[in-house]
C-alpha cells in the first residue's frame, strides 16, 4: 500500500500537456528550463488517493509569517510544481489568514490539472498547540464554518481533506467533531478527513488512529524530529492511516543556510523560532550532519528530504515552497534511490530532542 509508484503517463506527457516529442532548437532550451526529474506517488494511507509523495507545503504563501513571499512568484511556483507533476498541496485557513488558501484558489481556477489539496481547521479559541475542552476549540458550528469559509476561499464544491489544526487526546472519547466530519462528508463538502499533530507530540495522536476514525495524520518528521518512528508509525502502517510529513527541513535548520549571522525580516516568526543562542546550537548540529555528505547526499537539504521520504508509511512530505527555485530543488529529490541502510544508520544518530517552538 505504501510503496512509491512511478507516475503514469510517461513523464513526458505528464508534464508537457500530452506531447509525446520533446521540443527543439529555441523552445528546447526554454522547456529544458522548466523539465525536471521524473515525481513519484504513493497512496494516501488505505484512501484512493494517488499522490505525489513531495507535496507543496502552503504556509509560507501566506505571507503573515513568513516574509518574503511574492504573490506572483508563489503562483509561477504552484504552476511550475503542477506541470511537473506534484499533485498535492497542503494548507490551512489560518495561513495568512485565509491568503493561502484564495491565492491557491486563484492558481486551481488558472490549471486544468487535476490536484488533490489538504486544508486545516484553526482550533476556534486560537491556541497553538491545543488547548481546552474540545467545545472551546471545535464545537459543531465552528467546524461546519470553518469548512465552508475554505470551500469558498478555494472555490471548489468539496475538500479532498479536511484536517484538524491541532488535537488532543482528551478529546478520543468524545463524538461531536467526528460525526460533524461526518456529516459534512455525507453533504459532499469533504470527502476524506484527518488530524495535525502538535508540535513534537506524535504521540498524542496514537490512539485516535488505532480508533479508526480518522484517514490521514500529519506530523513533524525530520532528521532531527525522528520521535514519530516509536509509536506513531506503527500504528498509522496497522490501520492504514496516511501519514503526511510536515517541518522536513525544521524551519529552515536543515537547509544548512541557518548561521549565528542569519537574519531574518523584522515580522518574520522565524526571529522567534531562532532566538538567543539557537543559531549557534543549529550551526554546530549541522557541521556534523554535514560530513555525511558525498555520493548519496549532495546537499543537506536533499538528504533531509530523502530521509523523511524513506518510511513506507510516509504518504507524502510537505517542504514550504514560496519560489520556483524550491519547487526545483525539492521535486528532484523524487527521482533519486533511497538512502542506504549505512547511511541512515548514521542520520539515526543525530536525533536531537529540543523545541524551539516555545
Amino acid at each position: 500500500m505504501f510503496l512509491p509508484i512511478h507516475p503514469e503517463p510517461t513523464p513526458v506527457q505528464n508534464r508537457f500537456f500530452g506531447r509525446k516529442t520533446l521540443p527543439h532548437g529555441e523552445a528546447a532550451s526554454q522547456v529544458a528550463m522548466l523539465y525536471l526529474a521524473p515525481v513519484k506517488y504513493r497512496i494516501l494511507g488505505r484512501t484512493d488517493l494517488k499522490i505525489s509523495e513531495i507535496g507543496f507545503g502552503a504556509w509560507g504563501i501566506g505571507r503573515r509569517m513568513w516574509r518574503g513571499a511574492d504573490d506572483g512568484e508563489s503562483l509561477r511556483a504552484l504552476h511550475l510544481a503542477v506541470e511537473n507533476g506534484l499533485n498535492f498541496i497542503d494548507t490551512a485557513l489560518a495561513y495568512g489568514g485565509g491568503h493561502s488558501e484564495r491565492l491557491i484558489g486563484r492558481f486551481l481556477g488558472d490549471t486544468e490539472a487535476r490536484v488533490h489539496v489538504a486544508t486545516k481547521a484553526p482550533p476556534l479559541n486560537q491556541r497553538w498547540p491545543a488547548q481546552g475542552a474540545l467545545q472551546e476549540v471545535f464545537p459543531r458550528h465552528y467546524l461546519i464554518s470553518s469548512t465552508e469559509q475554505s470551500l469558498e476561499n478555494l472555490g471548489v464544491e468539496c475538500l479532498d481533506l479536511m484536517q484538524l489544526h491541532v488535537w488532543s487526546p482528551d478529546w478520543i472519547q468524545q463524538d461531536e467533531w467526528h460525526q460533524t466530519l461526518l456529516d459534512l462528508k455525507a453533504a459532499g463538502k469533504v470527502s476524506r478527513f484527518g488530524i495535525s499533530v502538535g508540535e513534537h507530540e506524535p504521540g498524542t495522536a496514537v490512539d485516535v488512529v488505532r480508533s479508526g476514525r480518522i484517514d490521514t495524520v500529519q506530523v513533524i518528521y525530520n532528521l532531527f524530529d525522528q520521535s514519530a518512528e516509536r509509536e506513531l508509525f506503527g500504528a498509522c502502517e496497522e490501520m492504514g492511516v496516511g501519514v503526511i510529513a510536515r517541518v522536513p527541513f525544521d524551519e529552515g535548520a536543515l537547509t544548512g543556510t541557518i548561521t549565528a549571522d542569519t537574519r531574518f525580516s523584522k515580522k518574520d516568526w522565524r526571529n522567534r523560532y531562532f532566538r538567543g543562542d539557537r543559531k549557534d546550537r543549529v550551526q554546530e548540529h549541522v557541521q556534523q550532519l554535514s560530513r555525511l555528505l558525498g555520493d548519496e547526499g549532495q546537499t543537506l537539504a536533499e538528504l533531509a528530504l530523502r530521509f523523511c521520504l524513506q518510511p513506507r508509511v510516509v504518504s507524502v512530505v510537505i517542504p514550504g515552497m514560496r519560489s520556483t527555485s524550491h519547487v526545483r530543488a525539492n521535486l528532484a529529490v523524487s527521482d533519486l534511490p533511497p538512502l542506504s541502510p549505512n547511511l541512515m544508520t548514521e542520520l539515526k544518530r543525530h536525533a536531537w530532542e529540543k523545541n524551539f517552538y516555545f
